[in-house]
């Protein structure tokens, strides 16, 4: 089964110059090599900070699009890593092993597989 791992952490932290953060960073790398040799690694992607981004949403036929993140927050979602595992402690298992879980937080979240049947709400 598929996970997709957000990662989250607070961009003043990861990119401060604190040696815990420069640390995280120099061993995101080493990290995807790991995963890649355990099989698990699917894709991975690293984002920019949300002030490049742009929020879309369609209201009455209309596309509004904002500049920035949507809301304040502390921490922003900066990269999301695709894997496979056996269940989800698997996947948590090998998602706690990233560097920035330790400065930051790894949300793992099972991805819907369209081919089985979904139970109805």
């Amino acid at each position: 089964m598929r996970y997709a791992c957000f990662i989250y952490y607070d961009p003043k932290l990861l990119f401060g110059g604190s040696p815990q953060a420069n640390d995280a960073l120099e061993k995101c790398t080493s990290y995807d090599e790991v995963v890649k040799e355990s099989g698990h690694f699917v894709m991975g992607e690293a984002l920019e900070l949300p002030e490049t981004a742009r929020v879309l949403r369609k209201l009455d036929g209309k596309v509004l699009a904002t500049d920035g993140p949507f809301m304040e927050t502390k921490e922003v979602l900066g990269g999301i890593i695709l894997i496979e595992a056996e269940d989800l402690e698997d996947a948590v298992r090998v998602a706690s092993g990233h560097p920035l879980a330790s400065i930051g937080a790894i949300e793992v979240r099972p991805v819907v597989d369209f081919a089985q049947p979904r139970p109805a709400f």
